[in-house]
C-alpha cells in the first residue's frame, strides 16, 4: 500500500523546497521541515495503521535522500550511537525523520555548530544536548549556550546520578553558564552530593567555596616550587596537594567516598582521583587489592628514583604525604569491581561491602589532609 495521493505530493514538496532537517511527531501525525529560520508542517493522513503508515513515510525518505527506501538501516548500522558518521553524510542523516539518525549526529566527530542548531530542532532531549556539548564545535558556537541553558533548567528533573554528573561536568566548561548559575548548582551538592562529583570532574583545582592551603604548606612552598619548575611532576603534585586548590579537592572527594551513591558513581568518582593523582603514578603491578598497593608503595619510597627520589632528599618529613599521593593515583575501577560484580546494593549498605576498600584510601586521605603530629610538636618546641 502506496501514501495517499495528496501526502505523497506534500511531502515531495517539502524535500524540494532545499529542507535542512526533518522531524516527525508520531503522536499527532505530522512531518514537520525546517528550512533555515522557517518551518514547515505536512499533516499525515493515513490510509492504513499509524505505525506501518509512518514506516512508508520514512522510506520516501530514505529514497529521496539515500536513493534506496531500505537503505536506512543499514546506513544506521555503520554509524548509531558510535560518533563514527561521516561529515559529508550528517546533513543526509538529519532528513531520514528517525531518532537514531539525529543521535548519530550529535555523537558525530564532525558535528559543527550549525549541524547542532538543526539536530536540536530535530530532537531537543537533554541525552542530545549532553552529546553535542561533548564536541568543542559546538561548545565555542552559539548553540554552546542554549544547549547549557536548557541542562540547567532540566537538571532538578534529573533523577539518574550519572546523567547529573555528566550534565554538571558539561555544563561547567568555559563560557557556558555565569557564576551566579555555577554558585547555586554547587550549592545544591548540599543535598545531593553527586552534582559535587561533577565539579570534580570539570574543575578539579577551581571548586567553589575554596579552603586555605594546609597549616605546613608555608614551611617547605618554596623547596616544591623549586623542584616543580625543573619539572618535578611529583613535587608539583604535592605543593598542590597542601595548598588551596588541592586541600579542597580532598576534602570534596574524600565526602563523596564516606557516602558512595550506586555502582556508577563509586567508579566515577575512583576516576576522577586516579586522574587528580596521575602525576604521581608508578607502575606497581597489576594488584587489585588496596593493602598490597600501599605495601608496593612503601617499597618504592624506600628505594625511590628518579624525580620522586629528588622530591623525597628535598622534603623527608613528609613520607606519609608521598606515600598517599602513589596509592592514590592507582585509585581506579578496578579496586572494586569484584565487589560490584557481587551486589547490587545502593547507598549506605554499599558503603558497608566497600569498606575493605574505602577505609585504606581513606587513611590516605588523613596523611595528605592533617600534618603528622610529631612534625607539629616539633615545630612547637622550635617555638
Amino acid at each position: 500500500m502506496q501514501l495517499s495521493s495528496e501526502d505523497l505530493l506534500r511531502l515531495n514538496v517539502l524535500l524540494a523546497n532545499d529542507v535542512e532537517a526533518i522531524r516527525i511527531d508520531e503522536q499527532t501525525m505530522t512531518v514537520h521541515g525546517l528550512s533555515g529560520t522557517n518551518e514547515a508542517s505536512v499533516p499525515l493522513n493515513p490510509n492504513c495503521r499509524p505505525e506501518q503508515y509512518l514506516r512508508r513515510v520514512r522510506e520516501l525518505l530514505s529514497s529521496h535522500v539515500l536513493g534506496s527506501p531500505g537503505g536506512y538501516p543499514v546506513f544506521l548500522k555503520r554509524w548509531t550511537r558510535m560518533g563514527q558518521a561521516k561529515g559529508g553524510q550528517l546533513e543526509k542523516l538529519l532528513l531520514l525523520g528517525e531518532p537514531e539518525a539525529i543521535v548519530a549526529v550529535a555523537g558525530a566527530a564532525g558535528l559543527t555548530d550549525e549541524l547542532a542548531r538543526r539536530a536540536w530542532w530535530a530532537q531537543p532531549t537533554a541525552d542530545i544536548a549532553r552529546c553535542m556539548l561533548e564536541r568543542d564545535a559546538v561548545i565555542k558556537g552559539e548553540m554552546g549556550k542554549v544547549l547549557a541553558d536548557f541542562l540547567v533548567e532540566h537538571l532538578p528533573f534529573e533523577t539518574d546520578p550519572l546523567a547529573i554528573i555528566t550534565t554538571v561536568r558539561l555544563i561547567l566548561q568555559p563560557g557556558l553558564i555565569d557564576a551566579e548559575t555555577r554558585m547555586r548548582i554547587w550549592a545544591k551538592g548540599t543535598h545531593k552530593n553527586v552534582y559535587r562529583l561533577g565539579f570534580l570532574e570539570a574543575a578539579p583545582n577551581d571548586l567553589p567555596e575554596p579552603l586555605p592551603p594546609r597549616r605546613d604548606y608555608a614551611l617547605h612552598a618554596d623547596k616544591l616550587a623549586a623542584l616543580a619548575q625543573k619539572g618535578n611532576a611529583p613535587a608539583a603534585l604535592l605543593a598542590q596537594l597542601l595548598d588551596g586548590p588541592g586541600q579542597t579537592f580532598l576534602t570534596v572527594s574524600e565526602t563523596l567516598l564516606r557516602h558512595p551513591v550506586n555502582h556508577d558513581v563509586v567508579v566515577v568518582l575512583l576516576t576522577v582521583i586516579g586522574n587528580y593523582f596521575r602525576p604521581a603514578l608508578i607502575p606497581l603491578g597489576s594488584s587489585r587489592d588496596v593493602s598490597e598497593i600501599i605495601r608496593q608503595a612503601e617499597g618504592i619510597y624506600a628505594a625511590p628514583s628518579g624525580e620522586l627520589a629528588a622530591l623525597i632528599a628535598a622534603v623527608p618529613q613528609y613520607k606519609h604525604e608521598i606515600i598517599a599521593m602513589l596509592v592514590l593515583a592507582h585509585a581506579r575501577e578496578a579496586l572494586v569491581s569484584e565487589i560490584l560484580a557481587k551486589t547490587t546494593a545502593s547507598g549506605t549498605l554499599l558503603q558497608r561491602k566497600l569498606e575493605p576498600v574505602i577505609a585504606p584510601l581513606l587513611d590516605q586521605y588523613k596523611a595528605l589532609v592533617e600534618p603528622r603530629k610529631k612534625e607539629t610538636s616539633s615545630r612547637r618546641r622550635n617555638r
